[in-house]
Formats: C-alpha cells, sequence, structure tokens
C-alpha cells in the first residue's frame, strides 16, 4: 500500500537498526498482492498537512526535509514521479523541489510534473529544482563557462521579497551546480547574484514560486535556515505541529487500531537506540503481547550482552535472549565483500527470528527498528543514488512468515528518535548510547570476519570509550568506534619484529548524520589511546585516525 505521498512502504524501506531490500519492487509487489499482507504499520506518522520534498537526485535531499523538520513542520521526500496522484488528496501545503544531477535541457532529465504547479501550492525550488522551474515557465537555462563549487558570496539585488526577511544584503553560500539560469521566466525578479551566477536568488511573489541556486539546507550556506524558515512561515504559513509528543500519540493509537487484542508482534531487540525506542513504543501501546528476541549475532560491542540484559530485563515486555554467534560466523566464513556481509546477516537474523517464533506460537507481526537517514542512502527514498545497502532490509527472504511488518520509526530522524525515547521515560544513558549499526562489528572488520577479529576491534573499541569518556568528549562527539583495517604492518615489540593489524579510529561531529566532519581530538588523547591499544589488545601494532568528511567516506566503514 502505497502511503499518502506516493511512498511505497517496501520500496522505501529499512529495518532493525539499518537495512536495504535487495528484491526488486516489481517481485516484491507481486508478492505483496498475492500474499495480501497487511503492511498499514510501516511507521508512518499520518498527519493532516504534509510538506513534499520531491528529490530529483540530490545527495542533500534528506537534509531539505530534515531542515523543515527542524521548524516544527512534518515533511516527506518523494519522487517527483509519484507526487501528482498524491498532491490530488490536498493535504500538503507546500513543495521543495531539491538539486539534482542532470541538466534540464538534456533528453534524460528528471521532469517537472504538471500537476505542481497547477495545484498552485507555494513552491521553492533549490539548485537544479530552480532550473527546471525557470525551464518549464519559459526561462533559459545554460552551462556555465567555469562550474560552480564550494563557498560563493551572494549578492542580494532586490530585497523586496517574503523569501529574503531578515537577510542580509551580502552572505555565503555553497553552490554546487554545472549550470545557471540565464534567463528568468516572465513574472519572476531577480533577487540576488554570485561573481559567477547571474541569478543566485529569484522570485514570483504572485504565484508564490521561488527558487534559489545554491543549497541553504547545508551548514556553509549563511542564514541558509532563515531562508527555508521564510519560506515555511511567511509564504506558506505552516503551522507548528511536529512534535513527538504528538508522534508518539497517534502512533500508539495506531499500533492499538492494526494490532488485534489477539494478535501478538515480534521485535529483534539490539539494545540500541533504534530498537530500544521502538520496544518502548510498542510496550506502550501493547504490552506484554510484544516479545523482545535479543540475538546475540557475536558482533556486538565489548560487554554489551550483559549490559542489554541488564537493562531490559524489568521492562514490561516479554524479554528472550538467543545466543546465535556461532551461527553468524561460519555464515560470514570466507566473505569479504561489505554488500554481501550485510546482506548474509540481515537473511540469517531474520532466519533466527523465524525459529524464535516458532517456538513462542503464533507470532502476528515483525517489528524492526527503521529509521529514516538509513533509506535514502539505500537508494529508495526517491531518485537518489544509492550509497549504500543497510543489512535489514536486504535480507528480508520472499516467505518472511508474518502477516506484516512494523515500523514505527521508520519516518524519524535520529534525533526526533531520541526526543520519543526521552518522551517515553527511556533512560538518557540508553537513548545517548552510541549509534551502532546493525550489522555491528561485521562493517568494522574490512573483510573476512572472525572471532579473533570480532576481539581485537571489541577491546580496541572498549579503550576508544573509555579514554573519550574519561577525557569528557563523550557529549561533544556525535559517533565515534574502532576498526580493524585488512592490512597488516611490521612493529617492535618487546625486542621483537611483530606483524600485526592496524587498528583505524574514526570520530565525527554531526547535525543531522547526513554530513559529517571529523572531530578534532587532541594529540594528546590520540597518542595515549594510540599507546593503550597497542599496549592492551593482542595482534595489533599501529593505529590510525581517520580525517575523512562525509561525504564523500561514510561514517561507518563499509
Amino acid at each position: 500500500m502505497p502511503n499518502q505521498f506516493g511512498l511505497d512502504r517496501f520500496d522505501f524501506d529499512d529495518a532493525y537498526g539499518k537495512g536495504e531490500n535487495n528484491l526488486c519492487s516489481k517481485d516484491l509487489k507481486e508478492f505483496i498482492e498475492k500474499n495480501h499482507l497487511d503492511l498499514n504499520l510501516d511507521g508512518h506518522f499520518n498527519p493532516r498537512l504534509v510538506f513534499g520534498i520531491l528529490d530529483y537526485g540530490s545527495q542533500y535531499n534528506q537534509l531539505v526535509c530534515r531542515r523543515v523538520r527542524d521548524e516544527g513542520v512534518y515533511s516527506e521526500i518523494c519522487s517527483y514521479k509519484d507526487a501528482p496522484e498524491k498532491l490530488k488528496q490536498g493535504n500538503v501545503i507546500g513543495i521543495i523541489l531539491t538539486g539534482g544531477p542532470h541538466s534540464v535541457y538534456e533528453s534524460n532529465s528528471f521532469s517537472l510534473p504538471k500537476e505542481v504547479l497547477e495545484s498552485k501550492l507555494p513552491v521553492l525550488g533549490i539548485c537544479y529544482g530552480f532550473q527546471l522551474l525557470s525551464y518549464y515557465l519559459g526561462g533559459e537555462v545554460k552551462g556555465l563557462n567555469k562550474s560552480e563549487f564550494g563557498n560563493a558570496k551572494v549578492n542580494v539585488i532586490n530585497s523586496d521579497s517574503l523569501l529574503l526577511k531578515n537577510i542580509p544584503s551580502s552572505f555565503i553560500s555553497f553552490m554546487s551546480h554545472n549550470d545557471s539560469v540565464t534567463k528568468l521566466p516572465s513574472g519572476f525578479i531577480k533577487n540576488a547574484e554570485t561573481d559567477s551566477c547571474p541569478n543566485a536568488i529569484a522570485s514570483d511573489e504572485t504565484r508564490k514560486i521561488y527558487g534559489v541556486q545554491f543549497h541553504p539546507e547545508v551548514n556553509d550556506t549563511e542564514f541558509g535556515q532563515q531562508i527555508i524558515r521564510n519560506f515555511l512561515f511567511e509564504i506558506v504559513k505552516a503551522d507548528k505541529n511536529w512534535t513527538m509528543e504528538n508522534f508518539i500519540e497517534d502512533k500508539v493509537k495506531e499500533i492499538k487500531e492494526k494490532v488485534k487484542p489477539d494478535e501478538r508482534v515480534l521485535l529483534g531487540l539490539s539494545g540500541g537506540v533504534d530498537s530500544s525506542v521502538t520496544a518502548a513504543l510498542l510496550s506502550k501501546a501493547i504490552g506484554k503481547r510484544l516479545t523482545c528476541v535479543f540475538v546475540n549475532h557475536g558482533l556486538l560491542r565489548k560487554n554489551e550482552v550483559k549490559e542489554v540484559i541488564d537493562t531490559f530485563k524489568n521492562f514490561d515486555l516479554d524479554f528472550k535472549y538467543v545466543d546465535a554467534s556461532n551461527d553468524f560466523y561460519k555464515a560470514l566464513a570466507g566473505v569479504t565483500e561489505p554488500e554481501e556481509k550485510r546482506k548474509i546477516i540481515g537473511k540469517l537474523f531474520v532466519e533466527t527470528f523465524r525459529k524464535e517464533a516458532d517456538k513462542l506460537g503464533k507470532i502476528d507481526y515483525l517489528a524492526q527498528g527503521t529509521i529514516y537517514p538509513d533509506v535514502v542512502e539505500s537508494g529508495l527514498g526517491g531518485n537518489s543514488a544509492k550509497i549504500k545497502s543497510h543489512h535489514n532490509v536486504g535480507g528480508l527472504p520472499k516467505d518472511i512468515g508474518f502477516k506484516g511488518l512494523v515500523e514505527p520509526l521508520r519516518y524519524l530522524f535520529k534525533d526526533e528518535v531520541r526526543r520519543t525515547g526521552l518522551s517515553l521515560g527511556l533512560p538518557e544513558s540508553l537513548v545517548f548510547r552510541q549509534p551502532f549499526p546493525g550489522p555491528g562489528l561485521g562493517i568494522r572488520i574490512i573483510g573476512e570476519v572472525t572471532a579473533e577479529k570480532v576481539k581485537i576491534v571489541q577491546d580496541a573499541d572498549y579503550i576508544l570509550r573509555e579514554e573519550i569518556k574519561n577525557a569528557g568528549y563523550d557529549k561533544q562527539i556525535s559517533q565515534y568506534y574502532a576498526a580493524l583495517t585488512n592490512m597488516k604492518t611490521v612493529g617492535v615489540q618487546g625486542d621483537g619484529r611483530s606483524y600485526d593489524y592496524a587498528v583505524v579510529i574514526r570520530a565525527v561531529k554531526t547535525i543531522d548524520f547526513m554530513t559529517a566532519k571529523p572531530f578534532d581530538l587532541p594529540y594528546s588523547i590520540l597518542t595515549r589511546i594510540a599507546d593503550r591499544i597497542v599496549d592492551e589488545v593482542d595482534h595489533v601494532s599501529r593505529v590510525f585516525f581517520d580525517y575523512t568528511s562525509k561525504p564523500p567516506a561514510t561514517i561507518e566503514m563499509e
């Protein structure tokens, strides 16, 4: 069943922490129709009003969505191809067209559905979105003599636009384009320019159509959030009705309506933030009809098994512990390709669930801690390129063996998940736990996964986390961990020669996990961490620090 804004529930999916669907959408839709699955519990919050983000392939599409939600306005990403039918339903209040990799005048470029302009809704085009609006409305778009990438100074020529309220006469913006609008459509006013871009901002106040050539959603753009805020509240007249309390109230009501009094739900409880908040939310709705299965796949952090058991033993839910670590090690033997590792872990995880479900009797729904950020990276949120698979959806077999899926967090960003957890009464120590991927250490070990390598990473990561906390940086760094490279280097330990593994440390600062910068740890802390890892962890001769930003790198190793 597609949701209200054209997002197909299984095509736009993630599960148990992180995942991606390895079934083509046609096969999956046929399977759903054949088995008459009830898949209404996809986690979709159904507010009366929605802000639509039409995706044209931008790497920042999710960031645009995030910026709108920052202002208390609910938004969703949708492929431009799905927009026409859903716009007719009347609950979309405004539209943003994202950037994209194409040129509007090329034959394979993404088009502008006529329903967007026919809707008479306020529209803001960003980068490609601006060019697309201009092109379809009779303007001209041409390639630049010199592409414009990075920071550029925007000079405001005409500030007589609601979009520019409280915006200074000049500011720095982040540009990323090869083409530019060289002639504006009839009715548009030129508001700003840069040295290379003749039309950096333009507006048609009468039709409430606006365009910016730069990316206001990116942190490098000064006053970018103010521009988005102006569009939302000065132009669209949106209300601030997106809160976690409203989300919890609506979601609990929805779950109670969908999961009948005689039906049960099975959840894979990893102990991470996503699955824990999912458990708390489902527990609030259905109590002990929720069975949480904690599967130890052998890829958890040091002492994590005990910590998870101790944390959830007093929760109002049915808790089961399964040690399947040997099964996962066997399945991963000899496997080095990251995507294959993810899918093996996801598939085996679901199989483990099914075995446990058989022991428990009739289980109607499989619950998963899906969150929004992983979806777009899997290339399933709209028209953006796939960055990487996320294991849990990738591992879902056709015969999933359940009536349907329950994914109450699938449309939440990470900080929204944390706020939801706090609102549900979860302790801060759990809610602000370090992010941990569904495949666990399987994607923090480059190459083949073995029990020996897992122990190396567990011990190194434990030292890293201990030192970061002791130094008082644990709340300042968004994510940090130790990973194991697939190379060995020569070292000197004692009086002899060693030839052991190199560990890499990753520490980043980010707002939304869509972009990230390396955290500048003091040299004294880095050397202390490195010294301890080499001294205390067997089979490690060298420690590196990863200074790469996202993009081009991802936060996780694989």
